[in-house]
Parts: C-alpha cells; structure tokens; sequence
C-alpha cells in the first residue's frame, strides 16, 4: 500500500536515502541541504512562509514497509529578485550574403534572468524497484503537484515551469558545462552545481552577456543542447500529455531543456475538483484510475494522497474501498480532491 505525504524534519534520513539515487540541484544527496529543504517544507505547509519563498516537498511512503521510496517538491516561485530564474535562451542568428549568394540559421545562447519566475516543479525521484508499479508511482509523485497545485491556486503563479535533466556523462558531469561554463567560471561541473544550490550570483558576474555562437562548440556538445537525457523521457511523455512544451529555454549548467505550460491549462489543474467519498465493498478492476487528495493541518500528516480505482455513485459521491479510507485518513462524506487518470 502506497501514500503520498507532506515531508517532516524526522523524514530526512530516508529522503537522503532516495536523493542518493540522482542527487539533483533540487534534491541535493547532502544533509545539511536536505534539512533545510525540510525545514522550508515544513514553515511552507503551515503557511508560516510568504507565498514567494513557498517550497513543497511531498514524499512517497510504501506503508507496509514504512519506507519512504520517492519525493517530488514545487517551488511556489522560482525566481525573485533576491534569486532570480537564470537560463540560457536557444534563439536563431539569421545571415544572408548576396555576393555569395549564402544564407545560414546559427543558433545561439543567450544568458536570461527572469526576477518575477514561475512556479517550478522538480526533485522527482522514485526508486528503481518501484517503477513500473501497477499504481502508477512516478505519474502519482508526478500528478499530486498539479491537485495541491489546484487546492491552493492563489498561492502559485500563472505559469509551471518544469527543468528536465539533459544526457549527462557516466561520471554525472555535462559536456556543456565542460566546453562552456569551466571557461567562464574556473569551477567544476561538481563545484558549480553544489554552489548555486544556495547562491548563483557568479553566473551573473562571470557569463557573457552577448549570444554564443553554438558553432563554436564541438559537434557533441552541440547534439545534445535541448535534448532530454535517457532518465526523464519518461517524464517529458507525462509532461506533454498534461499541457507542457518545450520552452526554447536551457540550464546554463548541463543544457537540460526547460519545459512550461499555462497554470489553468494544465489538465490536471483545470480537471481536479471536490467529491465526497463513500464507502463501497470493491472498486473493481473496471473502474477508473483516480487521484485523492486531502489535508488537514490539524493532523499529522496533514496533506496526503493515493491513486486508487473509484467507483461513480448515483448521488454523485465517489465510492472507494475502507483501505482506501483508512490510508487517507477521511470519514465517509467527507470533502476531498480528485482528479481522473
């Protein structure tokens, strides 16, 4: 049996346990950040935060095991002026010689910083023995961001941007930081990721304000600007089937390619609304894949979902199973959020 909870501060000693497995920017595999996030997590859920500084980190329990085995976070606002939003537009540089007779499309990086950002969506992790789980729980840790997302709409901004990793080498560094960045900067892929977890500022003192010509890059580096690495394709399929596009936007680190779509016309967002549950014997095979979602603040956990089959009842109530109940913590005609999968 699975949940999905808000995160506490006695939880990080597992969570560091699954950021081990891909140690993101988001999603640090270091203790010192991870408690941090934790503790941000935590004053975000209570609202003790201003919406701006908001971050959420959910996590996966298999609760027989009593086993975290998955995270996935939203960042309220990703991009302020004390932290601005830093990316390098793809752009095209068109050229045309009428005594050649030669015309050629270059394409270009350009730095951006964005001081009123979106909200971000990351630190999506799920450990490898539970994918390909019948319940879903990569589209389950995925899809709950949208419904908290639609539950406290007026916390969150108009756009979601989502950062997808790029092919990266066997040893976790990127080629484009390689034949870019290390020149601009002096640091390593390694010392600059862990940097700009708590400060980016170099970025803006050290990067060129002026388009790189990506010609100037070898053919390698250049194949793989935009392009989304082998471990996330996965989620760019979720991500285009619930609204997402491709930016034109890249990490200035590693080139993973930006991904955005409108708040309100996210599928997920537009389609999750408030039922009230009742009790049935079974919700068989034939029925419906949803999302439930609840919270209260009172209870610990306060927020906690679970996809599940449902079943639709004559007087509009969801019929769900008392082990469904059980694990969300709800009495029968009770409020939640839904949303179909």
């Amino acid at each position: 049996m699975f949940r999905i909870r808000q995160s506490y501060r006695d939880d990080v000693e597992q969570i560091l346990a699954v950021a081990e497995h891909l140690d993101t920017v988001n999603l640090p595999a270091d203790r010192g950040h991870l408690q941090r996030i934790v503790e941000r997590s935590e004053a975000s859920f209570s609202e003790a935060l201003p919406p701006a500084e908001r971050e959420y980190l959910f996590v996966l329990e298999d609760l027989d095991r009593s086993q975290i085995i998955g995270t996935s976070m939203i960042h309220a606002q990703h991009g302020t002026r004390r932290a601005p939003h830093i990316f390098f537009r793809v752009e095209n540089d068109e050229r045309y010689s009428y005594t050649l007779d030669r015309y050629f499309v270059h394409r270009t990086l350009r730095i951006g910083y964005n001081y009123d950002g979106p909200t971000e969506i990351g630190g999506l992790i799920l450990l490898p023995e539970y994918r390909g789980n019948p319940e879903a729980l990569g589209k389950l840790l995925s899809y709950v961001r949208f419904v908290f997302i639609r539950m406290h709409r007026s916390v969150f901004r108009d756009h979601v941007l989502s950062e997808l990793l790029p092919p990266l080498e066997a040893d976790g560094t990127s080629l484009l930081w390689e034949h870019l960045g290390r020149h601009f900067t002096g640091l390593t892929y390694q010392e600059a990721d862990l940097l700009s977890k708590d400060n980016k500022e170099f970025i803006h003192a050290l990067f060129p304000d002026d388009p790189i010509h990506c010609e100037l890059l070898p053919a390698e580096v250049r194949a793989i600007i935009g392009r989304v690495g082998p471990e996330t394709r996965g989620v760019e399929k979720i991500l285009r089937r619930i609204g997402f596009d491709y930016a034109g936007q890249i990490d200035p680190f590693d080139g993973g390619p930006h991904f955005t779509a409108r708040t309100d016309d996210i599928t997920l967002v537009r389609d999750s609304h408030q039922v009230r549950l009742v009790t049935v014997d079974d919700a068989d095979g034939e029925r419906p894949w949803a999302i439930l979602a609840v919270e209260h603040p009172e209870q610990r956990p306060g927020f906690r979902a679970l996809t599940t089959r449902v079943r639709s009842m004559d007087d509009g109530r969801l019929g769900v199973t008392s082990e469904v109940r059980s694990r969300l913590m709800v009495d029968d005609d009770e409020l939640v959020w839904m949303v179909p999968v």
